[in-house]
């Protein structure tokens, strides 16, 4: 007789199964994300599902984690790792607005606002750490504008903090006037002021 294999997969790698059910929630929704989208989206078996993550609900808030912690935003990205500050503004808006637009797995915008915030009051827990992911967010956004400023390249004066917030907050306004079907050629009129905004 066989013995009855439970537990997670032999080859079971933590970090892709939580990329794969991230995309599933975001896609989808927390409430549209089934059981059955997620296993086969993760390739893991319900009850190695349960075992390794416990419930739905305990999967997305490791996603929420995963998606705040391994830097899984692309503008954010090229933020921190495009030289020029001022290109890396510029970058910036434009990878908002192809992530929000054009994404072949049908995942649109941030995660954090285009899921994750929809259902910030309803989740135990879940607000608390969508708070920590923009505080969080705006930490990253003012080191960079911190550096310049170190660096000699932007003014003592330069207000980071509040500049980082705004950055984070036009970048919402796009994600938002995206997911209403606006066409990405009126977005991407709108970058260059954004660029002087946070600048100037």
């Amino acid at each position: 007789m066989k013995e009855k294999r439970t537990g997670r997969p032999r080859e079971f790698d933590r970090d892709e199964a939580l990329s794969a059910a991230m995309h599933v929630f975001w896609k989808q929704g927390y409430d549209g994300a089934s059981m059955k989208d997620l296993t086969a989206a993760m390739n893991i078996s319900g009850p190695s599902l349960y075992g390794v993550f416990g419930d739905k609900r305990q999967l997305f808030m490791e996603a929420i984690d995963f998606y705040a912690n391994r830097k899984a935003c692309k503008p954010l990205e090229v933020f921190e790792t495009e030289p020029d500050i001022e290109t890396a503004v510029r970058k910036f808006f434009y990878e908002v607005v192809e992530y929000s637009t054009m994404s072949i797995s049908g995942a649109k915008g941030c995660f954090l606002s285009s899921c994750v915030a929809t259902v910030s009051g309803e989740l135990v827990g879940v607000e608390a750490l969508l708070k920590r992911a923009i505080f969080d967010t705006d930490e990253r956004l003012a080191r960079r504008f911190e550096l310049e400023k170190a660096r000699g390249v932007l003014p003592d004066t330069f207000p980071s903090k509040i500049r980082a917030r705004l950055m984070f907050d036009l970048r919402q306004g796009l994600v938002f006037r995206a997911r209403a079907g606006i066409e990405p050629k009126y977005l991407l009129a709108d970058i260059e002021s954004n660029v002087g905004i946070i600048l100037g």
